[in-house]
């Protein structure tokens, strides 16, 4: 795992994802790229797309995708979905029959502060969706992965981690009240767990991982959130850190995808185009990671009960 301190890049949070990708020939390549139709992730196609990847485009409601990425050159749009695991399956056995090298597999998609709601496994839905779902499809694509020789993976995490840790004592809310900023959080560091395991086991095949904030974006995400809720998270978020427009938020993410910057790195949580600061626990600014998000034991238990949860096993 690379040291989890900025190297520092040269970015800043303003810089867009076509800057950072104005330099790279993606000629070639392949993307995946789930919830690449909307909001931080279409702008993270459209940039792909523009350096001359080929973007997959797995989601739900393929009209509603095909008419987002409508336009967009080298985009393909396929069926899956995330909250279920044999969606899952089948879009990733489509991929692989395809015998195409996965070169990026950037898990975008998510949902947020979301009633309490379970999947069919009796599993807490953001739980269930942002981490399960992406560590479920990111095993079944492991062989495109290390078929590309020099593959990276891209989970979206969010400074929303700082609100809480993975609770393997109850991390599908079964004992204790529902609290879904809490559930949040602890997705959202599942998610940057997620890089650090998956890291260490990829780096000897050519395949790295790593986690983004991709910075405060009003974007569809906040659906789920009432009007008042929408208004006091907006006016706290800017109290905090500049908004960024869904470029600006898709800019770090295809920095882990393809930058140079990073080769031979891997395994850490970036932000603002770089990779962020490790912080105390009791930090209370914006920036950086929290030693919960970036603990490998945490990370080696969350991949345990990750397989558990899942059946998902990489092959040995």
């Amino acid at each position: 795992m690379t040291d989890q301190r900025p190297l520092p890049s040269g970015y800043s949070g303003s810089t867009t994802a076509s800057e950072v990708l104005s330099r790279c020939d993606l000629s070639g390549r392949v993307a995946v790229v789930t919830g690449g139709y909307s909001g931080i992730g279409l702008e993270t196609t459209r940039a792909l797309s523009s350096a001359g990847a080929t973007v997959v485009v797995p989601a739900r409601s393929l009209a509603k995708a095909s008419a987002a990425i409508a336009g967009i050159p080298r985009t393909e749009v396929a069926s899956m979905d995330l909250s279920d695991p044999l969606s899952i399956d089948a879009f990733a056995s489509r991929f692989l029959a395809s015998g195409r090298p996965l070169h990026a597999l950037l898990n975008n998609a998510g949902i947020m502060a979301v009633p309490l709601t379970r999947d069919a496994r009796g599993f807490e839905s953001q739980l269930a969706t942002n981490h399960l779902g992406h560590f479920q499809l990111t095993v079944r694509l492991w062989a495109a992965l290390r078929r590309a020789g020099c593959a990276r993976v891209v989970s979206l995490s969010s400074r929303g981690h700082a609100r809480a840790g993975v609770d393997f004592d109850d991390p599908h809310f079964t004992k204790r009240p529902y609290d879904k900023w809490v559930a949040y959080g602890q997705a959202k560091s599942a998610n940057a767990l997620f890089a650090v395991a998956l890291d260490a086991r990829g780096v000897a095949h050519g395949v790295r991982a790593f986690s983004v904030h991709p910075g405060v974006i009003v974007t569809d995400l906040m659906r789920a959130m009432s009007e008042d809720e929408r208004a006091a998270a907006v006016a706290r978020s800017g109290t905090l850190s500049p908004f960024k427009t869904a470029e600006q938020g898709a800019a770090t993410s295809v920095w882990c995808a393809a930058s140079r910057q990073l080769d031979g790195a891997g395994g850490v949580y970036c932000e603002d185009v770089d990779i962020a600061a490790a912080v105390a626990a009791d930090f209370s600014g914006p920036h950086g990671v929290r030693p919960w998000a970036t603990d490998p034991a945490l990370a080696e238990r969350l991949w345990m009960k990750s397989e558990e949860w899942t059946g998902a096993k990489l092959p040995d």
